[in-house]
Parts: structure tokens; C-alpha cells; sequence
């Protein structure tokens, strides 16, 4: 047990810097995933964006650009979106949530509204810019707490040793044959 005690605050500084190691590498790994993933889609923002003709490539441009495609896509509904819109194209050419008053197609069956579709295009795309924003956030949570980790690590290991030398040192003193004075 002595022993156990005498060595577990070393063990314990390698197992955080281990740690420490293992999410820095997490952090940049997944910040660099994120950056060739959104590099590989070539998407440049347009004109009407806080990143005009400029590569999409971090997770901040692409939560730029998703907010440029809301912009977009409200444009494109008249303002609406798509729990406004009415979910058929209507036989006078306007829009209606009642299936008797849609335009039908050759089969019969009531036109869904264009426009929602635009939505659920906007959404899907969006959200996957939006989860490269937090990705490479997460990826830069990973990055701090592997940087705490290691600094933690490496005191708590400085502390354990500098510990274990003293008590080292109080065991040998007490163990030395001690030489008495006499007061003449």
C-alpha cells in the first residue's frame, strides 16, 4: 500500500498528460476533417455575403454562408417559411392547405408547393454548414482541455515528485545515527 501510494501520483500525472495527448490530437484532427470537408465542396461565398468570392473552408464561413442561404431562401418564399407556407399549389394558381382546392397533376393527385421544397433543400444544406460551425468548435473545446490536461498533468507530476524527494529525504534523515553535543 506504501508503495501503491508513493507511485500513484505519478501514475496518475501520466494518465492525464495521456489524456491530454489523446484529446489535442482528437481537437486538431477534427478541426482539420472539418476544413478538408468543407474545402472539398467548393463552395465560394457570393456576393451578397460577409465572404464574398471567398473560399468556404472554416466552420465560421460555413455558418456565414448558411446564414447568407436563409437569407436566400426567404427571399425566395416571399418572406415565408416552411411551417408558413400552405402545403399545395392551388387551382387558381395561389397556395392552400385544403386538398379539394389543389391543382392535381396528370395522376391525380393534389401539387405540393414548390417552395417548401426550397425549404427542405435550405434546411438540409444549412444544417450541414451549421454542424461544421460546431464541429470545429468541439474540435477547439478538445484542443483547451487537451492543453489543460498536459498542464495538469505535468504539475500534478512535479508535485508527486517533489513529494516523494522530500519524504525520501525525512526517511534518510531519520534513519542517520545522530551525533550528540556535549556541552562542556
Amino acid at each position: 500500500m506504501q508503495r501503491f501510494m508513493r507511485y500513484g501520483g505519478i501514475a496518475a500525472s501520466v494518465i492525464l498528460i495521456a489524456f491530454g495527448v489523446g484529446a489535442l490530437y482528437s481537437g486538431i484532427d477534427g478541426r482539420n476533417y472539418v476544413r478538408d470537408s468543407l474545402a472539398a465542396e467548393k463552395i465560394v461565398g457570393t456576393p451578397d455575403s460577409s465572404i464574398p468570392g471567398q473560399t468556404v473552408d472554416t466552420g465560421a464561413e460555413a455558418k456565414a454562408f448558411a446564414q447568407v442561404m436563409r437569407k436566400h431562401a426567404l427571399q425566395a418564399t416571399g418572406g415565408q417559411t416552411y411551417a408558413e407556407m400552405d402545403r399545395f399549389l392551388a387551382k387558381d394558381g395561389g397556395t392552400t392547405n385544403d386538398e379539394k382546392l389543389a391543382a392535381v397533376n396528370d395522376k391525380g393527385a393534389p401539387v405540393d408547393n414548390p417552395a417548401r421544397n426550397i425549404w427542405v433543400t435550405q434546411t438540409a444544406l444549412s444544417n450541414a454548414l451549421n454542424m461544421s460551425y460546431f464541429a470545429e468548435q468541439v474540435a477547439l473545446f478538445s484542443l483547451v482541455m487537451g492543453v489543460a490536461l498536459v498542464l495538469s498533468g505535468v504539475g500534478f507530476g512535479i508535485v508527486a515528485i517533489w513529494l516523494m524527494a522530500g519524504r525520501r529525504q525525512a526517511e534518510a534523515e531519520a534513519k542517520a545515527p545522530r551525533h550528540e553535543t556535549v556541552a562542556a
